[in-house]
């Protein structure tokens, strides 16, 4: 009898030690590391396809509205300028021209331009979130915390430097603009109609024609992933930058921006391209030969 329960002792199997325990767990942590950066890649890049079919779909809806109106649309329209960032005056964006070929016609029937961007009779609309506006890339919400502006990661270019809002600016979408697809001299193909931006969380929202939908080709800015613009800069205004000032494009996408050109190709344009090149992308006629980019 005792021999069998020897047997049976000896036959019983030995489990993990504690070393042996460490180890994969060291293993499995080390795995899981090397992973981790292609699955934030492949994100990035489902992201990235996402906001290239956002700005294909206003791309569309610009071309639609210069099919039927035989120009673009205002880049801002206002009594007078220059335009500064503040609620005051009509601001009504090219953004809310774009409404009915957004296939947005129920927030375009509300939309009172006589009253202007701040009204009180476009509260409703001011807020309203429209998914292509927005990159999924960005990390500031679509809408404001009160839930009283919605924002877009979609700004047109009203100019190839950085100027205030005019109606002389050299770009496709600026003050009262009507711009003919004849007037692009340097051709649709080699200027920008608009790109992505660093989105504000103190911005006016997507109604209001001012550097919350405008930008230049001044520059190009790449913020982090899920890190709010620093305070002070043209992407987190305040007063330090001046209601004047405008700023340039920018992404939350590594490396550079989207960009739709006025012939409704969509573009990734890289942070490192020459500052001249960029110039010359932002001016619908400067006469000059356009390289490659």
């Amino acid at each position: 009898m005792s021999t069998r329960i020897c047997s049976f002792v000896r036959r019983r199997p030995r489990g993990f030690t504690l070393v042996e325990l460490l180890v994969v767990i060291a293993i499995i942590g080390i795995l899981v590391s090397l992973l981790l950066p292609a699955v934030q890649a492949a994100r990035e890049a489902a992201r990235r396809a996402s906001c290239v079919n956002n700005i294909s779909q206003i791309g569309l809806a610009s071309h639609n509205y210069e099919f039927h109106f035989e120009s673009l649309p205002a880049g801002v329209t206002n009594p007078e300028g220059p335009i500064r960032n503040e609620p005051k005056g009509l601001h009504v964006s090219w953004i809310v021209r774009l409404l009915p070929y957004l296939e947005q016609n129920v927030l375009a029937s509300k939309f009172d331009s006589a009253a202007g961007a701040y009204a009180d009779a476009n509260a409703v609309v001011r807020a309203a979130q429209i998914s292509v506006l927005h990159c999924p890339s960005s990390p500031v919400p679509a809408v404001n915390e009160a839930g009283t502006v919605a924002r877009s990661s979609y700004v047109g270019c009203h100019h190839d430097v950085e100027a205030p809002i005019d109606a002389d600016n050299h770009g496709l979408l600026f003050l009262n603009s009507k711009v003919r697809y004849s007037e692009i001299y340097d051709g649709s193909a080699n200027t920008i109609l608009f790109a992505e931006a660093l989105t504000s969380r103190d911005g006016l929202g997507w109604v209001s024609g001012t550097r919350a939908t405008l930008r230049n080709t001044s520059k190009i800015e790449i913020g982090g992933p899920y890190l709010p613009a620093p305070k002070g800069t043209l992407a987190d205004p305040s007063e330090n930058s001046g209601s004047l000032a405008v700023g340039g494009f920018g992404s939350y996408h590594p490396g550079g921006i989207n960009v739709g050109l006025a012939d409704g190709s969509t573009q990734f344009i890289p942070q490192s391209i020459d500052a001249g090149l960029l110039r010359q992308l932002g001016n619908r006629a400067d006469g000059e030969i356009m390289k490659p980019f």
